[in-house]
């Protein structure tokens, strides 16, 4: 099956909804480490899987645009050598229902950047180069076991790990361009007796134990379902029950509250964060290192700062950072080209 890159691509086959620059970016959201299933797949589209189906999106100033692939696209796709004449049937209210819910679309996240750029003159001067970075609202069981896996991580190599897991456990989609798309493994998938083994197989240390045995202990305890009824929950009591968990700490469980549970209050802090409060806010959190103490210190006093979607303003702030450190380290990288470049006798004169 072709990819579909625009709407002239099989124009039958892409929705829109109604959606500003201002209210969503999918560059900035869907890059910045909130969700490890979205490739760019070519210049200002993005391919990926949601609620076991393919996706690719992508936006102009005032709409969001989409298309879904399914196995029986591919098949007709083959049939005719090209664009299906009839895709599979899909409810367009369906699709968009699930997208609005993804992306919280009826949040007005306008509204809430001025109230935390009123609240915050450190915040207003991130908004104006970072608009439209929103919160997703993200599968539980793919939300917790995706950030199990960010321990001493990096985004790159979180989303080839994530890749491998759904290569391995996952039930196949389809194929775009040769490349297999594949769903989140259920819960049961991986719990079987030999996950971990297959987990160290696929390159995840000592991650590969702290999947299974959440696995287990969630199958065994609450269930998907009860995971998913957390969102009902009060977000201390998610938080707990989120950090009984094998491998899970106060930073995942926040992520997952935060990602997929619809606690907006919850401020993920790892040393990003801890740096951006003491050096720019100046927290003073009386240690060195970011303790127990420290981090619910932190997080209380972002909270106090932007009020009941704290997460979201947060969200903000770490996008901006990553993409900040990301340019320098390419700036390096292109530097250090040059010098060895120069250094053979390779560059220019």
């Amino acid at each position: 099956m072709k990819l579909r890159d625009a709407p002239s691509a099989c124009p039958s086959l892409w929705r829109c909804l109604p959606c500003p620059l201002a209210e969503l970016r999918l560059d900035l959201v869907l890059s910045s480490g909130q969700s490890f299933r979205w490739w760019e797949s070519s210049p200002g589209a993005w391919t990926g899987v949601l609620e076991g189906r393919v996706w690719t999106l992508r936006q102009d100033r005032d709409r969001l645009w989409y298309t879904v692939y399914g196995e029986e696209d591919e098949h007709k796709e083959e049939e005719r050598g090209g664009c299906p004449a009839k895709a599979a049937k899909l409810d367009g209210a369906e699709t968009d229902r699930i997208l609005r819910d993804y992306f919280q679309l009826d949040v007005s996240l306008s509204a809430l950047y001025r109230e935390w750029e009123a609240a915050d003159p450190l915040f207003r001067k991130v908004a104006e180069d970072f608009p439209g970075v929103r919160v997703l609202r993200q599968d539980p069981i793919e939300c917790l076991f995706s950030f199990i896996c960010t321990s001493n991580n990096h985004i790159s190599r979180i989303t080839a790990m994530i890749e491998r897991l759904c290569q391995a456990f996952g039930r196949h989609l389809c194929s775009i361009d040769a490349r297999p798309f594949h769903a989140f493994p259920s819960l049961s998938a991986l719990t079987g007796t030999d996950a971990e083994a297959r987990l160290r197989a696929l390159g995840f240390g000592y991650r590969a134990k702290f999947v299974s045995g959440s696995a287990r202990a969630i199958a065994q305890g609450l269930g998907a379902e009860g995971l998913r009824q957390l969102r009902t929950a009060p977000y201390a009591e998610a938080r707990k029950v989120l950090c009984a968990l094998p491998g899970v700490g106060a930073k995942v469980a926040d992520c997952v509250c935060l990602l997929s549970l619809d606690k907006a209050e919850a401020v993920p802090v790892d040393t990003h964060v801890w740096h951006i409060a003491q050096q720019r806010y100046g927290v003073a959190v009386g240690s060195k290192s970011l303790t127990p103490r420290a981090y619910q210190e932190i997080g209380d006093f972002f909270r106090g700062l932007w009020g009941p979607r704290a997460g979201w303003a947060q969200a903000v702030l770490f996008c901006a950072d990553l993409r900040k450190g990301q340019e320098l380290t390419s700036s390096r990288d292109q530097a250090w080209e040059s010098r060895s470049q120069d250094h053979h006798g390779d560059g220019p004169p």
